[in-house]
């Protein structure tokens, strides 16, 4: 008898409880799977956050824009003489515009191909060599020599001769013997430390009134820009960034490194050298326009990555063209209209890029 109950107890099926928890603990896995994400949106709240983040930007854009148009307007609102003076300053917005859309596109694809968040692409000297071309104007012909360096023809040479320079750089040391893109950028700052000290040089030597007159080219500055320049710049700076879209998961490959690119069949070299020269032709497009802006592309990618926290580049390129226009319209509009200091919209820019950059360097190993 108690044989026969042992052997019934040893036959049972397991319990209802054992099961239940088994099959719970299959439920917990499979939905911990379902709910992993590789995408460039991990989680709705990512989502949340990325997109109330754009409106956000969107709303200030308008904001500041509307305000660079109709803020002081003597004219009455709908008037014929009061959208005469709106048409007169949709010239600088536009400026605004093109200026942003090359820094952003271009500094997030650099710090893209060179695997490092900290440089931007005045690094490699685009900025130097536009303060030597403007300093040796003056040097050579006076005051007068700001002329020779201001018309549609000089903006296309200026604009020629650094994608030239950086061209000439990146095939020549990505495609030698080193084959480095670390000694590439040491040539770059080296290259770009030696034209400020040749333009430095040649600013000790020049009069009051001619350091004068070449100091208010040396600064990045709207004013700088001229109406003919944009139906040439706005063309190019398209076409160059366009093709960084289109190459857009490319970037996003290059981004993990060279090693991984090579091992998922994206030849990086060639990659790399297709986006600095597109880069090199969004930063001579910025940097002829308006003149030197170290710090704007580096605040701009900075920020981006901050709010939108993903790999895509196609949402990183928008979330940073959006900062950037805030950040640049605002200033703009805050330091001509309230504090009555136009020129001194680059210095803003300067001073809280700088600030960004330094606390940047300081938490590198958190970024």
């Amino acid at each position: 008898m108690t044989t026969q109950l042992d052997h019934q107890r040893s036959t049972r099926p397991v319990s209802s409880g054992t099961a239940t928890t088994s099959a719970d603990t299959t439920a917990s896995n499979t939905s911990a799977q379902q709910s992993r994400h590789s995408g460039a949106i991990t989680t709705r709240r990512h989502g949340l956050r990325y997109w109330g983040v754009m409106v956000l930007l969107g709303g200030l854009s308008i904001f500041f824009t509307a305000g660079i148009l109709s803020y002081d307007n003597p004219m009455p609102f709908g008037s014929d003489g009061y959208w005469l003076i709106a048409r007169m300053r949709v010239e600088t917005v536009v400026v605004i515009g093109v200026v942003v859309f090359c820094q952003a596109m271009a500094t997030v694809s650099f710090q893209t191909a060179t695997n490092n968040r900290i440089i931007t692409p005045s690094i490699m000297g685009f900025e130097s060599l536009y303060v030597a071309i403007q300093t040796g104007a003056v040097f050579f012909f006076g005051i007068a020599g700001i002329t020779l360096v201001t018309g549609l023809p000089q903006f296309l040479m200026q604009a020629g001769a650094m994608v030239l320079f950086a061209t000439i750089l990146y095939s020549w040391l990505l495609s030698g013997r080193f084959s480095n893109i670390h000694i590439m950028l040491l040539v770059g700052v080296v290259i770009g430390g030696g034209l400020g000290s040749l333009s430095t040089f040649m600013q000790r030597v020049l009069t009051p009134s001619e350091f004068d007159v070449l100091t208010a080219r040396l600064f990045g500055n709207i004013g700088n820009a001229r109406g003919e320049y944009l139906p040439y710049a706005i063309p190019i700076a398209l076409a160059a960034a366009g093709v960084l879209w289109w190459r857009a998961r490319r970037l996003n490959v290059i981004a993990l490194g060279r090693d991984t690119a090579d091992n998922l069949g994206v030849d990086h070299k060639r990659e790399v050298l297709i986006i600095l020269a597109l880069v090199s032709v969004l930063m001579a497009m910025s940097t002829s326009l308006v003149g030197p802006m170290t710090f704007l592309g580096f605040l701009v990618a900075t920020l981006a990555y901050q709010f939108a926290d993903t790999y895509s580049h196609r949402m990183l390129f928008p979330m940073a063209m959006l900062i950037g226009y805030t950040v640049l319209a605002g200033a703009y509009f805050i330091m001509r209209n309230i504090f009555y200091a136009q020129g001194a919209v680059t210095l803003i820019i300067e001073l809280i890029g700088g600030i960004v950059f330094l606390i940047v360097l300081m938490r590198k190993g958190r970024l």
